[in-house]
């Protein structure tokens, strides 16, 4: 009897076990979330109060280790960029003492876009991934590839308009502007601010073809199916709040054949490199950002979103979700970042 007994108390405590489990909607993301720890520590409560529960749940995201609504989130993300826009490049260069640039390099040599490519690069405001691109279509066969040349592409028109979403496409004729070996890229971004930015600098350097520039979202592309031959994303992918509408629309807009490519940062394996990792991020990064950009809580909002973002393994499976195929992905110094890759067959 009293084996019989503990078999089942067992069984009941695995149950419970499992329900509590699968109560909340992230469970691997408790402590950002109260609402899902009480939801399993009141399992008796009213199915009116559970409802509600749920219902705000479904609206709940994180925003670094911050849990928010789906909204706010997004308002924050977009104060965060509008305010760093102008030292964005810089604080690149201070936070990684320039390893993003040779990372960058190197997502571009993997790409490894021939002339002709179209391709769409999301989130890329300031145009790094943009001006790598256009330099390596335009580098002669035989030449070695390089993004310290200076190189670049502007638009020459500043119109814009607007579709039924209200969100701003601009320069929609630049599709029909003179390509660099028939190539061209068009730059998506969400903020106004980080895209000034990148026209700018394409300004400067005195180009004016073969880039086109649209403001819009992520997880709502304001462009047609089946358009380009390769997307591209780098370190922008973890602030949008629904990652998997955006690698969803990313299957959209490319044509059959295409390839998804993301540059992000990533998991650290090593404990020890992890530990030495997270005490610079959290103890040097947001100091940078306070000297530098006069802005300490939009570069800690940084570091968390790192740590909140899918790790390697888990982020190539939401890739194949979307129907990706031969998805892989690459790490960049121990995993501080990594490449993920796949095909729209």
């Amino acid at each position: 009897m009293a084996a019989s007994f503990g078999k089942q108390s067992l069984f009941r405590l695995s149950r419970f076990s499992c329900r509590c489990k699968t109560s909340g909607f992230l469970n691997t993301k408790l402590f950002a979330s109260p609402l899902v720890t009480s939801g399993c520590r009141h399992s008796s409560s009213s199915a009116h109060t559970n409802s509600n529960k749920q219902e705000s749940e479904k609206h709940e995201t994180h925003f670094g280790f911050q849990s928010v609504s789906e909204e706010e989130k997004e308002n924050k993300v977009y104060e965060v960029f509008e305010n760093v826009a102008t030292k964005y490049d810089l604080m690149n260069d201070a936070m990684s003492a320039g390893v993003h640039r040779l990372w960058k390099d190197m997502f571009l040599e993997r790409f490894s876009p021939t002339p002709g490519t179209k391709l769409l690069d999301v989130a890329g405001g300031t145009g790094d991934i943009a001006f790598r691109f256009l330099k390596y279509v335009g580098t002669p066969v035989g030449s070695t590839f390089s993004s310290s040349a200076s190189v670049a592409q502007s638009s020459s028109d500043d119109s814009s308009s607007s579709d039924s979403e209200g969100t701003q496409v601009e320069n929609k004729d630049s599709f029909s502007e003179p390509d660099i070996n028939g190539s061209h890229v068009t730059v998506c971004d969400i903020n106004q601010a980080m895209l000034d930015v990148g026209k700018a600098k394409a300004k400067s350097m005195g180009y004016s073809s073969g880039i086109s520039w649209v403001k819009g979202n992520a997880e709502v592309l304001p462009l047609p199916d089946n358009t380009f031959d390769a997307y591209t994303i780098a370190f922008g992918i973890r602030n949008c709040t629904h990652v998997q509408k955006v690698i969803d629309e990313a299957y959209r807009v490319l044509k059959p054949g295409g390839r998804f490519m993301c540059l992000e940062f990533s998991e650290v394996k090593n404990p020890l490199l992890r530990s030495v990792y997270d005490s610079y991020s959290f103890q040097v990064i947001p100091v940078m950002g306070q000297v530098i950009a006069g802005d300490w809580k939009s570069y800690q909002y940084l570091v968390e979103s790192i740590r909140q973002f899918p790790n390697q393994e888990t982020f190539a499976a939401m890739i194949k979700s979307a129907g990706f195929r031969f998805v892989n992905y690459e790490n960049l110094t121990f995993g501080v970042a990594a490449i993920h890759s796949g095909f729209k067959i």
